[in-house]
């Protein structure tokens, strides 16, 4: 009888262990998931201040600042073009340095950069000032899109979650829905200067999640389960071919991001419409890059991208067909569901190249993305001002989206035949 008490104790006991262990497994887990949303959100936070607001709310205040502080085409082409200049330095910086630290510091740099040149656009109207305060909105942009996509992106593999940044990247299309809504509630009730300070105050308050919910980066190189991160670099030829695919993609992509809601507002059937256009981008943008992902890794990353890229050129040219608000909006669509995919796409295929330094890759391509970003606005301001329409850039942008997919067949091409050479080692 005694012997029986004391198996049952031990039973008891023994069930109490393994009970206070699956608990102490299923709290650890709750937390792991509350992490990993938070490192997610803070992402997706930031990139609405850095992208959204810093950088989309140029686009949807324009037509203001158009009418109200006659900022001409060709300046407000240059001052598209300048802001993409302080992007590409940015990419420069996030490219060149590897040190997790110091990339923690600048995407923390770049969100108070961020608040404070949104701010400074009311409290000026010169020029000079304007160039200025655009420039460091541009390099406070590649703090979201690159810096804090890499500091996530190394997070995310040291802790075994799934290596993809669609959530991350839906805060680019968060941000233009701010933007888009930003600017309908105000048209008619604020002017320029009180606009741009209004959205300023917004992007303060989103900078204090974005902030403290991004842990301070480990510097082990190791996962949480003790295994080393190693890098696993794709052929030269094969990155070669990547970045050109990825410059057509820039081009192709900043003319809709810059002159959308210029080219809506100048077409007379559709005057008034702009801010709506602009906010269709977003509200497709949205779920798109989590979508995008799926589409990854049912059919691969390339079939993606070549799908991504047949929908954009098709978003692109519809404005310049036609001025029916339907396919407008249609294009809205399609446009902000392909431009995000892509850069999701191809920013986390750079990520898992380069595990322990994701940014660098990542940085490396956006200076052709960015190249292509300074010289289109530039040259679609020019085409305007000689008499042309933003319009008109808008088939160029479709012509060299088709040139990115073609990149996309070759690299497809190369990438069967670095198989092929692998197998038969």
């Amino acid at each position: 009888m005694i012997y029986t008490l004391i198996n049952i104790a031990k039973l008891e006991q023994k069930q109490a262990i393994i009970g206070g262990k699956a608990l102490w497994k299923r709290s650890m887990n709750t937390v792991n998931n509350k992490q990993h949303l938070k490192v997610l959100g803070s992402g997706l936070l930031g990139l609405i201040l850095t992208v959204g607001i810093a950088r989309f709310c140029y686009t949807t205040l324009l037509p203001a600042m158009q009418a109200e502080a006659e900022l001409s085409d060709l300046a407000g082409g240059y001052l598209a073009t300048i802001n993409y200049i302080g992007y590409m330095c940015g990419a420069l910086m996030a490219a060149t340095i590897g040190n997790l630290k110091t990339k923690d510091m600048l995407y923390r740099a770049g969100l108070i950069t961020a608040v404070i040149t949104t701010l400074g656009m009311a409290l000026t109207d010169n020029l000079w000032l304007w160039g200025i305060l655009r420039f460091f909105s541009g390099l406070s942009s590649a703090s979201g899109m690159l810096i804090s996509a890499g500091l996530i992106m190394n997070w995310l593999l040291r802790h075994g979650h799934r290596a993809e940044l669609g959530i991350h990247y839906a805060g680019a299309g968060l941000g233009i829905i701010v933007s888009g809504l930003a600017a309908e509630i105000m048209i008619g009730h604020l002017d320029w200067r009180e606009q741009w300070l209004a959205v300023g105050l917004i992007g303060s308050l989103i900078a204090i999640p974005a902030w403290r919910w991004l842990p301070r980066p480990d510097t082990s190189h190791q996962t949480t389960a003790g295994q080393q991160l190693k890098d696993n670099p794709p052929s030269r030829r094969w990155l070669m071919l990547l970045g050109i695919m990825y410059f057509c993609a820039g081009y192709a992509y900043v003319i809709s991001a810059t002159f959308l809601v210029a080219i809506v507002e100048a077409q007379p059937a559709l005057q008034g419409d702009g801010q709506i256009v602009w906010i269709f981008v977003g509200l497709s943008a949205t779920p798109a890059v989590i979508l995008w992902d799926r589409v990854a890794r049912k059919l691969g990353e390339l079939n993606a991208l070549l799908i991504a890229f047949m929908i954009q050129i098709v978003g692109i040219i519809l404005p310049a067909l036609n001025d029916n608000l339907g396919l407008v909006l249609l294009s809205a669509v399609l446009y902000g569901g392909s431009f995000i995919g892509i850069v999701s796409l191809v920013l986390a295929m750079a990520g898992r190249f380069y595990p322990t330094k994701p940014a660098k890759l990542m940085g490396k391509l956006t200076l052709l993305y960015g190249t292509a970003q300074i010289c289109a606005p530039a040259i679609a301001g020019i085409i305007a001002d000689q008499g042309g329409t933003y319009a008109d850039s808008l088939y160029i942008a479709a012509a060299i989206s088709v040139l990115g997919a073609g990149m996309i067949l070759i690299l497809k091409a190369s990438q069967q035949r670095e198989l092929a050479l692998i197998n038969e080692r």
